[in-house]
């Protein structure tokens, strides 16, 4: 008999990302836990804090400096080539202002898996972290990298973007490594189909010298609405569980308006809340 694994599988969306955030912070609250996760882009950078066991963190900090320019802003783009202040959001933050524990990451055994884009190949690596430092930091601030607005990332060999690019959901790549009974996170609502973006030709020419990954792009609606048909399935066949916002989040990709993003926190931790009992049923089954 096959041994059961629960999974925690988390879908990015830059703000929408709040609403993963209420769902997390419910499941922590009723001590609901899985043998490992894994997180792209905004589930990346946000989901972290489920392993660390940091309920409201990454709400808290988001209220607080969403207007800050050393944050998110026009200016670091134009003085850095990223719009989210690297220095800002992935130092000062976890390791001053707002502390990331490192101690508790290192020691919580769920595992915890990063997914970015290879811009060579246009395919998603996938990244174990270890202890929450600076090489497992540096994977989600790449997973987290948004094209034509963030520098691509070298850690390990690669130069990597957005995983959004290139696995949107990660539940393929959580299977294929033995984690069978899967908790899927997403945020967008039932019945989204992605289209291809207006904004797809200046990426390709922004990243021309990576012809992979302007391949990756051009099908990334593809491949986003094939995942989706296949969650579905999944999710009717018993195979996932499926947590998801009832309508759109209607969020700027960059909100910064503190009541908008404890707006769609309060909508993930709602939801989160009336599938408790399901979900505990289905990862006891």
């Amino acid at each position: 008999m096959k041994q059961k694994k629960t999974g925690l599988i988390l879908e990015g969306g830059a703000m929408r990302g709040m609403f993963t955030c209420g769902v997390l912070d419910v499941l922590m609250e009723n001590n609901i836990g899985f043998d490992g996760a894994a997180g792209i882009s905004a589930g990346a950078a946000f989901g972290c804090n489920f392993k660390s066991k940091q309920i409201g963190r990454p709400i808290r900090y988001n209220k607080k400096y969403c207007k800050d320019p050393r944050y998110c802003s026009i200016r670091s783009l134009i003085k850095t080539g990223d719009l989210y202040g690297v220095d800002f959001c992935y130092h000062e933050i976890p390791d001053k202002l707002d502390p990331f524990d490192k101690e508790t990451f290192k020691t919580n055994p769920t595992e915890f898996y990063i997914g970015a884009t290879d811009v060579n190949t246009g395919k998603c690596v996938y990244h174990k972290c270890v202890d929450g430092g600076e090489n497992d930091i540096k994977w989600m601030q790449a997973s987290a990298s948004m094209p034509m607005v963030s520098k691509p990332v070298s850690v390990d060999g690669y130069l990597l973007l957005d995983g959004g690019i290139s696995d949107s959901v990660p539940y393929s790549y959580m299977e294929s490594i033995g984690y069978n009974r899967n908790l899927i996170v997403l945020t967008q609502p039932q019945g989204y189909r992605k289209t291809k973006s207006r904004s797809i030709p200046f990426m390709k020419l922004a990243l021309r010298k990576y012809p992979a990954i302007c391949k990756a792009l051009d099908e990334r609606y593809i491949m986003y609405n094939r995942q989706m048909d296949e969650i579905n399935e999944k999710e009717k066949s018993g195979v996932s569980f499926v947590i998801r916002p009832p309508e759109p989040l209607g969020i700027s990709r960059t909100e910064k308006d503190p009541a908008e993003l404890e707006r769609v926190y309060q909508t993930g931790r709602a939801e989160a809340e009336k599938s408790l009992d399901k979900l505990k049923e289905f990862l006891n089954n």
